[in-house]
């Protein structure tokens, strides 16, 4: 039987630093270019909401979920889903929810191991795996393997219970510390989280999100707002494997040259992706103006911005327009082909409007 794993003591010692250090030294400038975007959007939540979403369906999408950011917005817009569907759509939207109170909570608290549990908690409320201990670390052996495989036949066992809580104590003030370079620290925070293995399920979705909460925390960040797991999830095997790695070679020189040149990547298509956003809202703002003539152009951009799947009457409400003239405005934008429908008002149900040209994008279907 493979035996459980025992974590490296961090930091880490003995890395290829002649490796590495020119990876982190582009990772960080990419970063920095990422963040400097950022920093210039006086409204980054609402404006970059496309990209959190498609951070919650993508990081669940590694775990082997199937919904689409067109299919959770249509979720919130009232369009329910039958059956597994529906449980992928609710995982995500634990998921966004869980970003947005770390957010909140990271403003003056500290990342620990209590909003680690927190975000658990949240994550896996009301959804598959509610009956595992939600924001309770495991007091069980666990393991990684096969569907239905036996600890006997498993390609990874975590951390013994017995000392788990010895491991992430460690974790945690590895975390609240200094090492070499912060984006080698968020490699070896990322990793060693997985490879402990806290919960009897969600790790893997709790570990993507600590990657942005740890470098707002580490104020690499102005906003936790940089998402890994589209690269992620396109290497797939890679990234597992490289996970793996360490704990059958201690090949965390690899890991980390791996999580680098992901930063690399992902910060590039990043900035470009905030770039075609920033350009379609400061195009909607002209559009709309001219087709509408309205005092109220920014209330309207922002909803649409913020939920671009709507019920009209959620509209109404989160633009706080009198009703008339908000549908007057919704058959402007509609007349025009800026919003269409998918599903018209009958009776007393609301119509449910769609943006298409920001779906696409947060769809990543944007041509950069």
């Amino acid at each position: 039987m493979m035996q459980a794993y025992i974590p490296d003591k961090l930091p880490l010692e003995n890395l290829d630093l002649k490796r590495l250090f020119p990876l982190a030294t582009e990772a960080n400038t990419e970063l920095a270019r990422y963040d400097g975007l950022l920093s210039g959007i006086v409204n980054a939540e609402i404006m970059l909401s496309p990209l959190t979403n498609e951070e919650a369906v993508l990081s669940s999408r590694i775990e082997g979920t199937q919904a689409t950011v067109d299919e959770v917005l249509e979720h919130e817009a009232g369009m329910r889903k039958e059956g597994e569907k529906e449980k992928d759509i609710q995982e995500i939207v634990n998921y966004r929810k869980a970003l947005y109170e770390a957010d909140n909570f990271l403003r003056d608290g500290a990342l620990s191991l209590a909003l680690v549990r927190y975000l658990h908690k949240i994550l896996l409320d009301s959804v598959r795996g509610y009956n595992k201990n939600p924001g309770e670390f495991r007091k069980d052996q666990n393991w990684i393997g096969p569907q239905g495989c036996t600890i006997e036949e498993a390609t990874f066992v975590p951390p013994s219970p017995l000392r788990m809580m010895d491991d992430l104590l460690a974790w945690e003030t590895y975390i609240q510390g200094r090492d070499i370079d912060v984006l080698v620290q968020c490699a070896v925070m990322h990793a060693q989280f997985e490879l402990i293995h806290p919960f009897k399920d969600g790790n893997g979705r709790i570990g993507r999100i600590l990657i942005p909460l740890f470098l707002f925390y580490k104020r690499k960040l102005g906003r936790p707002m940089f998402y890994l797991s589209s690269y992620l999830e396109k290497h797939r095997d890679e990234y597992y494997g490289a996970l793996r790695n360490i704990s059958e070679k201690g090949a965390w020189d690899d890991w980390i040259a791996f999580f680098l040149e992901a930063v690399i990547e992902q910060s590039k298509t990043n900035a470009k992706r905030v770039k075609t956003i920033m350009t379609l809202y400061d195009d909607m703002k002209e559009r709309v103006q001219a087709i509408t003539h309205s005092q109220y152009t920014i209330q309207v951009i922002d909803t649409l911005f913020d939920r671009p799947i709507f019920k009209t009457t959620d509209f109404i409400t989160r633009t706080g327009i009198h009703k008339p003239t908000a549908m007057g405005l919704l058959r402007q934008l509609r007349e025009a082909g800026i919003l269409t429908p998918i599903k018209e008002a009958r009776g007393r149900s609301a119509a449910i409007l769609a943006f298409p040209e920001l779906i696409n994008i947060a769809e990543g279907k944007d041509v950069f």
